[in-house]
């Protein structure tokens, strides 16, 4: 019986993301029997400053049902950060010991560790489970304060130096992190299933035609001042159709002022829908658009967004990012910032028809967690894969 402990980024919800695929088809597999999936911290502090109030009922462990499972079990951990560290330098380790207790509550003695956020190097310090480390975000290019990549620096190299088996799931990090230590590729995928037909057009997709953007409004990765300037284009221009809206579908944690320009300037914020009701939004944009920022960091990434625009068989047109800047398909474009807004409009102006072939050259997420199981299989004992 093999029992996992998966310590993520983000938590397990609706809106799916490669941890969940990945997790929920080991599950049905049987690749692994039981899950604890530690979710990120509620960090309280930080609720109260953004004028939140602290969601004491997401704090805890709950189970969580998927179908299919025959008996296999899936846990979900969110702990609780009452103080910054500055404050508390000992509650990462206080958090550790709370899941290792936990696991062993829930029967796991001996279980194999994922860790995909870096935080992850204080539970493998407190209990030297054998361990995977799947890195999806190349933290220490990214734009954080001083102090903070002092500490992602020293939490990924002792991750480097200690897991047994280390995944990336970008060349571009492939490239960066095999110069620690031998790395295993594995990209991300898309459920091709969910594509296959067209569903019913979403209730809340503005009239007229569309430009969509899926997933995470962060400016990590968006171009905010980019989409203010793409949503005043398409409002303007005149075309053979009625002028377009810029809609935006996924979290949006932006600051206020953010909001309010994207909101000011005709953007419609839909927020999180879960992951089954992605495929309609997408199917059926006028176009599909990826305005992120050229940066280090984004040029790091395997976005599934480039697996999922590419199956709803809609134009897309994005920024020279990974994922779209070197595929081949008539229906991708990739434009500068400058000429982008233009690009946008343009795809919207010359309507093209959905389609129910899908390129052959998609990887399903069963591939990849057929490769992921094969990692899994050498950390237990099994063979190394090639």
């Amino acid at each position: 019986m093999t029992d996992l402990v998966v310590l993520s980024l983000e938590t397990w919800d609706e809106v799916w993301r490669r941890n969940q695929h990945l997790v929920a088809g080991l599950l049905r597999r049987g690749a692994v029997q039981r899950v604890l999936f530690v979710e990120p911290a509620v960090d309280s502090l930080h609720e109260l400053r953004r004028g939140r109030r602290p969601r004491g009922s997401a704090v805890g462990l709950r189970r969580i049902l998927l179908p299919e499972l025959a008996g296999r079990e899936l846990w979900a951990l969110r702990p609780r950060k009452v103080l910054p560290r500055r404050l508390d330098p000992r509650g990462d380790r206080r958090r550790a010991r709370a899941v290792v207790r936990t696991a062993h509550r829930l029967g796991m003695d001996s279980p194999l560790l994922w860790v995909n956020d870096p935080g992850g190097a204080e539970v493998l310090a407190t209990t030297a489970w054998p361990s995977l480390y799947d890195i999806t975000d190349d933290w220490l290019v990214a734009d954080r304060p001083p102090a903070e990549l002092v500490r992602l620096r020293r939490q990924e190299q002792y991750l480097l130096d200690s897991c047994k088996e280390v995944v990336v799931c970008s060349p571009a990090l492939q490239r960066a992190k095999s110069t620690e230590r031998s790395v295993v590729l594995i990209p991300n995928a898309v459920d091709l299933d969910a594509y296959r037909t067209r569903s019913p057009r979403p209730a809340d997709l503005p009239e007229g035609p569309v430009a969509l953007y899926l997933g995470t409004v962060h400016r990590d990765r968006v171009d905010v001042d980019l989409c203010v300037a793409t949503a005043h284009h398409l409002a303007t221009t005149g075309a053979s159709r009625s002028a377009g809206s810029l809609v935006l579908v996924g979290p949006a944690p932006l600051p206020s002022s953010d909001l309010v320009a994207l909101r000011k300037a005709g953007v419609h914020v839909l927020g999180p829908r879960p992951s089954e009701h992605v495929p309609a939004y997408l199917q059926h944009a006028d176009v599909l658009v990826v305005p992120h920022l050229l940066t280090e960091f984004t040029a790091s990434l395997d976005p599934i967004k480039a697996y999922e625009y590419r199956a709803a068989r809609r134009p897309v047109v994005s920024t020279a990012v990974p994922g779209f800047q070197d595929v081949r398909d008539p229906l991708v474009t990739t434009a500068t910032s400058v000429h982008f807004a233009g690009a946008v409009a343009a795809a919207v102006a010359t309507p093209v028809q959905w389609s129910p072939n899908l390129p052959s050259d998609l990887p399903d997420w069963s591939t990849r967690v057929g490769e992921m199981t094969d990692v899994i299989t050498s950390i237990a004992g099994g063979e190394t894969p090639p």
